[in-house]
């Protein structure tokens, strides 16, 4: 009795093959459970947004006024003079005890240590660092330090969202749903930019553009947004006068240059912020002494521009009014580069965002001398956010974000324009962001590029063989060894579905099993079927690709025989792993092979077009 190919066995039943039931969202109703904690991780996120504020302007009082108070003060008013510089080093020596002493995660600026929660510890956070984070951030911005509030928030928001995750029996990746809302919540308490907060958390920490964590995200910080109101007070954080709907063709036309010049920014503060980082590993001192090195340089570059010292929310709102001169614009965009990233390289505890809407509204506010006039603030808000989106390869947050900070809709044009040539500048010039750099460097690769898998859009009925050879179950195993047995370099198939006098699917064996069967002296002429596994393991040919490869590692195995969704004995093919590489092949080739479809003539007149052009 011969062998018979499986794609014969399918034209003798030849049932109707439905498709399943394929949905567009894998999104369950466990998702409401965890919608649920985030709403409430949202409104503690607001309080620990406030809390970390009120913490900064008390430690700012006590440093350059010597007062206790929680009013919000700035470093840029003190009168203490020379004796200043040794504030920023006071605080640095704090921050390097705290880290060795503590726990050294409180070192750097909030997100790529949210990053590393997130990759490498299963979205768990110490709860220590939760309480030890925004002290050493209030700390470091308190006295002197150039950084913004938002990285140490985010960053307690994060742990605060993964303590709770962990009082709960959750999978990591509703841990890392729950970090994550509580990230996005800190950021949107801090400045009232809801969406833009969304938006960062999908950008750069989530990895996934699911329902199931895109919708707890997304009201964890609407939550905190709304709680701010009460908290905080409302929105805008810089609120400016209104731009006319269209800027003009000139204007738009310099936002490309305005991109490019914030490109350039972003490319040299990243470059410098990890110069400084291995400049100071070359230091024989303990990593505890680093920050106050740090410090010093942050006390000497106060007394040349004590506006480049602390968060600097206000100097951001006078860059935005045009309350600076250019000279003092120039001293600040380059004392601020300089102190932020000495300072950020030698390991202290501070954010980005800020200091970057600060450099960036200094650089708008220096091309505003250069290109046509648009209206106060228009230039330095183009600066700012170009410069997000450059430095932090976050376009969509670099565009929301600058227009919920100020609620100026008709700045949407100008920013599309001069952050996209930012961030398409920096993603050519630079490998990686300033964000993602620190993770690499502790020996982790984050890939910022989302898309489609090819295995969740090609079926297995797209990649499978449909002919291959089967064994009948009554046929003796002497005569199934005959029909397969061939030199291995002449055998291509190794899997062998067996199929009952009906031709429906009853077990599968190998060319191993069967070796296996004549080397063991096994009575030859019983039936194949009595002796093969059963039953093997199948796929349906109209699941996914990515269906097969989750079902192979379940079940460790790298060969699936395929049957008909419309009955799991009707066989219709075979798929193995060299087959998804195929398809994978496939897809690549298209990627990567170029073709001109239409002849450059096609786009003349017939006439005019030679004989052959549209052939």
């Amino acid at each position: 009795m011969g062998a018979e190919p499986a794609s014969e066995a399918a034209e003798r039943q030849d049932p109707a093959v439905e498709p399943m039931e394929l949905g567009d969202f894998t999104a369950t109703p466990r998702m409401l459970f965890i919608a649920a904690a985030a709403i409430a991780i949202g409104a503690l996120a607001t309080w620990v947004a406030w809390a970390l504020l009120r913490l900064i302007a008390l430690f700012t009082n006590v440093f350059y006024f010597q007062r206790f108070s929680f009013q919000d003060a700035s470093p840029a008013t003190h009168s203490l003079g020379v004796l200043s510089v040794a504030i920023p080093v006071v605080g640095a020596l704090l921050i390097g005890l705290m880290a060795r002493f503590g726990s050294e995660r409180i070192r750097g600026h909030g997100i790529p240590e949210a990053l590393e929660a997130i990759l490498t510890r299963g979205s768990r956070v110490e709860p220590k660092v939760a309480l030890l984070k925004p002290l050493s951030s209030a700390i470091s911005i308190g006295s002197g330090g150039p950084f913004g509030a938002e990285g140490p928030i985010i960053m307690t928001g994060g742990a605060v969202g993964s303590i709770v995750a962990q009082l709960f029996s959750l999978t990591a990746a509703e841990r890392k749903t729950l970090l994550v809302a509580g990230a996005a919540a800190g950021m949107s308490a801090t400045f009232a930019t809801p969406l833009a907060a969304i938006l960062l958390a999908v950008e750069l920490l989530l990895f996934e553009w699911k329902p199931r964590s895109f919708v707890p995200v997304a009201l964890a910080s609407a939550t905190a947004a709304a709680a701010r109101h009460f908290v905080l007070g409302p929105g805008p954080l810089f609120p400016m006068a209104p731009h006319p709907a269209f800027a003009g063709s000139a204007t738009l036309a310099c936002c490309v240059l305005a991109g490019v010049g914030a490109g350039l920014l972003s490319a040299t503060l990243t470059g410098a912020v990890y110069v400084f980082e291995d400049l100071f590993k070359r230091l024989r001192l303990h990593w505890m002494w680093w920050p106050a090195i740090g410090g010093l340089v942050i006390g000497v570059g106060g007394l040349f521009s004590p506006q480049a010292l602390g968060v600097g929310y206000d100097v951001i709102g006078g860059i935005l009014t045009d309350h600076f001169a250019v000279r003092a614009m120039l001293v600040l965009v380059l004392v601020k580069a300089i102190i932020w990233s000495v300072s950020l390289g030698s390991g202290t505890s501070g954010g980005v965002l800020a200091p970057l809407l600060m450099m960036g509204g200094a650089l708008g506010g220096l091309e505003a001398h250069v290109f046509p006039a648009a209206g106060v603030g228009f230039w330095p808000l183009v600066g700012m956010g170009a410069i997000l989106g450059g430095t932090m390869r976050s376009p969509l947050t670099g565009i929301i974000f600058a227009i919920e900070l100020t609620h100026e809709l008709n700045m949407l044009l100008p920013l599309v324009i001069a952050v996209s040539v930012a961030h398409g500048f920096t993603v050519l010039v630079l490998r990686r962001s300033i964000l993602t750099e620190k993770v690499a460097r502790r020996g982790f690769h984050v890939s910022r590029e989302y898309a489609i898998d090819v295995l969740e859009v090609l079926f297995v009925r797209d990649a499978m063989k449909k002919d291959i050879v089967v064994l009948k179950a009554e046929a003796p195993i002497r005569e199934a060894l005959a029909q397969v047995d061939a030199p291995r370099d002449e055998r291509s198939q190794h899997l062998y579905p067996v199929l009952d006098g009906e031709g429906r699917l009853v077990g599968a064996t190998s060319f191993a099993e069967l070796v296996a069967l004549r080397q063991g002296a096994a009575d030859l002429e019983l039936p194949l079927g009595g002796v093969v596994k059963a039953p093997p393991v199948t796929i349906f040919a109209n699941e996914t690709l990515r269906t097969a490869v989750q079902r192979m590692a379940e079940h460790g195995v790298t060969r699936l025989l395929v049957v008909n969704p419309a009955d799991s004995r009707h066989l219709v093919g075979k798929f193995a792993l060299h087959d998804l590489l195929a398809a994978r092949m496939r897809h690549l080739d298209e990627e990567r092979r170029r073709e001109r479809v239409l002849p450059w003539e096609y786009i003349l007149p017939k006439p005019l077009r030679t004989s052959g052009a549209g052939k």
